[in-house]
């Protein structure tokens, strides 16, 4: 879909990049050559571990970063349900489960630096506890992912550069799902850019107040998911709940 003018690198790195007049000069590592570029805009879509972020903004206003780690497990049951676990003892923010086939992952978001492995095996025992039966561990994965508490945490870019993604803080701070915030940013960028790159910045930045109406509202949520009082009142009310049938 990329159109022929176009040139693409694949298996690249970032290294660093700089600001020079009109435009900036990128430098890239690819096979452990360097290779620098040139491009009048520079776009952030490189994860919770932005490097462009990193070079252009102040680290105080970072969003919360977690470490997320997800194990596949071999399921002895069938489970047909998603769960969310809230335990402090393991994370101030919450653990889960999602079935897959003959599989089980279990995934927890943990601060980094905070016994992460010791938590997440407290988890595993915790869920035994509670039930779940599975065996041998056959793959992991782990990945930094933000979480945006405060809106000015939030960051579209500026002077020539945009940002994208988790790298803007665009990922939802109750659940952490930030695929579609991705794609819904990248939409954005592609419809200010549209017309002119002439301060595009500012047309980016205002298209995605509904972005920002969506993060804070998923803030306010928080408050009631993650405070267990506020949570058993919500689930004792049985607010937006739905009826189960037995056939």
């Amino acid at each position: 879909m990329v159109p022929s003018g176009v040139d693409i690198r694949f298996s690249c790195r970032l290294k660093s990049y700089a600001s020079e007049g009109n435009y900036f000069s990128i430098t890239l590592i690819q096979e452990n050559k360097l290779y620098v570029e040139k491009a009048r805009i520079l776009v952030g879509a490189d994860g919770a571990s932005s490097k462009v972020r990193a070079q252009s903004f102040p680290r105080s206003l970072y969003p919360e970063k977690y470490f997320a780690i997800q194990e596949w497990v071999q399921a002895d049951r069938n489970l047909p349900y998603f769960s969310s676990f809230f335990d402090p003892e393991i994370t101030d923010y919450y653990c889960w489960t999602i079935p897959k086939g003959d599989h089980l992952i279990i995934g927890a978001a943990l601060r980094p630096k905070e016994e992460t492995a010791e938590k997440f095996k407290l988890l595993k025992r915790k869920l035994r506890n509670h039930g779940f039966q599975f065996s041998k561990t056959v793959y992991r994965e782990g990945a930094y992912i933000l979480r945006p508490l405060r809106m000015r945490q939030l960051s579209t870019g500026t002077k020539g550069i945009a940002l994208l993604g988790e790298a803007a803080g665009w990922i939802s701070p109750s659940s952490a799902e930030g695929i579609s915030y991705a794609f819904r940013s990248a939409l954005l960028l592609a419809e200010a850019l549209r017309s002119t790159p002439d301060d595009f910045e500012k047309r980016y930045y205002q298209k995605t107040r509904a972005l920002r109406r969506n993060i804070f509202f998923k803030n306010f949520k928080s408050h009631f998911i993650f405070n267990p009082r506020l949570r058993k009142a919500v689930m004792r009310s049985g607010l937006q709940s739905m009826e189960v049938y037995k056939s």
